[in-house]
């Protein structure tokens, strides 16, 4: 279907093309100067030590869990309401993902109070995940996690460029895990990066993306070895200079695109709660400045959520919903008896995502929030 307004967009031009280009010129495609660049600079941007390219978020995930230490007994607490990833991260290691409750409706990110009530002696690690780039609790997260001496990990996939209190987010924890995926803020198509200020946790990061090998192929490639040792179980999750490229480029739009997110959003709340004042809109209070990465509504407890979108369909304007809550899923079946979850539940059931990307124009926010207010009226 031809979307009049879609649900996201890139913003890519000439500055990309040439990027890639230059790449071509160069025929080194493999990991290599450019992902150094990219590396040094997306870390001077969030103020961290340390940034670890890799080929996806995932991979982000799971290297961080490895590196935290996470293994076979140990139990990690995460979100439900989030990108099935998270979740699956923690199994990668045979550690097991216990859910979380969100706030609430106003706030779709995991609650302080339900992390404390899921603490046990098997608990390794805390997993938090930024809902559409607004800050969790972090202040709170941080002195549950010192109490009961736990790791935390950021799940910043949304959130690059958001801020609470001054820091990036993705730097609160012990690590930050960011996607380039093709819908988020910046992208590279598929791609993600690591974020530590841990001196060891840089170190095995390092090692583990790249099959445990003590030196790479650009390090032999520019004479400055030509063996390597194999000195711990790694993987190969290497991102490409193509795609490091492609987030230099990016990462230099990031700060207005965002901006323009942000200024999108408020204008969002300011004709939805004319057009439509029925329409919860979560984080509207929120801490801390957001990289505005989603537009999440919570329809009236008499809509019907298909029939909305249908609806929203027939007017050309494709919308999404974050997240079926991944307890939910048949493939974490028996964390299903387990989790008592009843707002994460309520929001999923309600909540619709409207378009929002960094060429959105003012007269799409306006069609968009017509569209849902015809659209209440036919569902």
């Amino acid at each position: 279907m031809q979307w009049k307004i879609p649900l996201s967009d890139i913003d890519f031009g000439s500055e990309e093309k040439k990027a890639v280009n230059d790449v071509l010129e160069s025929k080194w495609l493999t990991m290599g100067a450019v992902t150094q660049e990219f590396e040094q600079a997306f870390a001077a941007y969030v103020g961290a030590k340390y940034a670890i390219a890799v080929t996806n978020a995932t991979a982000a995930l799971h290297l961080a869990c490895v590196v935290a230490g996470v293994g076979p007994g140990d139990e990690v607490i995460v979100p439900s309401l989030t990108f099935v990833a998270t979740a699956n991260a923690v199994r990668y290691t045979g550690a097991t993902p216990v859910f979380a409750d969100i706030v609430g409706e106003h706030d779709l990110n995991i609650s302080c109070h339900s992390i404390e009530r899921a603490i046990t002696g098997r608990t390794r690690a805390i997993l938090v995940m930024h809902y559409g780039g607004y800050a969790c609790d972090m202040p709170g997260i941080m002195e549950l996690a010192h109490a009961h001496d736990l790791k935390v990990i950021e799940d910043a996939a949304h959130a690059v460029g958001s801020e609470l209190e001054g820091r990036k987010l993705g730097t609160w924890g012990d690590i930050g895990c960011f996607s380039f995926f093709s819908n988020k803020n910046m992208t590279t198509g598929e791609g993600g990066m690591l974020v530590t200020n841990d001196d060891e946790y840089s170190q095995r990061l390092h090692l583990l993306r790249s099959h445990g090998m003590t030196t790479l192929t650009w390090d032999r490639h520019k004479g400055h070895a030509w063996s390597y040792d194999v000195v711990d179980l790694g993987y190969n999750y290497r991102i490409d200079e193509v795609r490091a490229a492609l987030g230099l480029v990016q990462l230099r739009k990031l700060a207005s695109n965002n901006e323009h997110r942000r200024r999108l959003t408020q204008m969002y709340r300011d004709v939805l709660q004319e057009l439509a004042p029925q329409v919860i809109l979560p984080f509207a209070h929120h801490a801390g400045i957001s990289a505005a990465h989603l537009m999440p509504v919570l329809l009236p407890v008499n809509s019907n959520k298909s029939s909305f979108i249908e609806e929203m369909k027939a007017h050309s304007v494709q919308t999404s919903f974050h997240y079926p809550p991944i307890h939910t899923f048949t493939a974490y079946e028996r964390s299903r008896d387990q989790a008592s979850l009843p707002l994460t539940e309520a929001a999923a059931e309600k909540e619709v995502t409207l378009p929002l990307y960094p060429t959105l124009r003012e007269e799409d926010v306006v069609m968009v929030a017509q569209a849902v207010a015809e659209a209440l009226r036919a569902s």
